[in-house]
């Protein structure tokens, strides 16, 4: 039996939350970089995004710059298992209430994905990996698919494993392994988008 990699943070526990959140972008400062193509792919896709779901949202960073980058988006949902994390969102997204909503669920368990609705672009970042073993990343996006509306936005960016990315091949895709994980869930058009600082952004959809 393959055994999943464990976490060597419980980002339940506030203090914990608290320190990933105040390093997260001194240890990455080009995260801001991905935020940024994050905005631009949603301010040209062909669809209009209006309603946005980010599994695995964290303190809310990417919440925010998206919110801040589109009056078009009028609903943005956070989902994150951590209440600890979305304590950190709520504090972040002050002023933003009226466009957001906060849902507590591990997209680790069965029936994460239930009414959630349906969206126009789902966006993740640096959470897949949080799966705890890649060989769960190809279950994860096809869940998502149901998800989107036709022709929807799916934006996926994580740690990649290889050259210039992370030594954890059971817990870290590949660059190619993370396009096959979603070209085996169904998804027939998937783009490298950015790549950088061992993180890399595909799109599909």
């Amino acid at each position: 039996m393959i055994e999943d990699v464990p976490s060597p943070i419980d980002f339940k526990q506030m203090p914990e939350a608290v320190e990933w959140e105040q390093s997260a972008m001194s240890k990455r400062p080009w995260r801001t970089e991905f935020f940024a193509r994050f905005a631009t792919e949603i301010a040209t896709s062909p669809q209009k995004v209006r309603r946005v779901l980010e599994v695995g949202s964290g303190p809310g960073f990417l919440a925010r710059h998206l919110l801040e980058s589109s009056n078009d988006i009028d609903s943005y949902t956070l989902l994150d298992f951590s209440p600890a994390m979305h304590q950190l969102a709520q504090s972040r997204l002050s002023g933003f209430e009226n466009r957001v909503r906060y849902i507590e669920r591990d997209f680790k368990k069965d029936g994460w994905s239930e009414d959630l609705g349906s969206f126009d672009c789902i966006v993740t970042n640096q959470a897949v990996h949080e799966l705890r073993h890649k060989r769960y990343a190809a279950r994860l996006h096809s869940q998502m698919r149901p998800l989107l509306e036709n022709d929807g936005l799916y934006l996926i960016c994580d740690h990649f494993a290889g050259v210039g990315g992370q030594e954890n091949q059971e817990l870290y895709m590949s660059i190619e392994e993370q396009r096959d994980s979603l070209l085996a869930a169904g998804f027939t058009r998937v783009e490298e988008v950015l790549v950088k600082g061992g993180l890399v952004l595909h799109k599909t959809n």
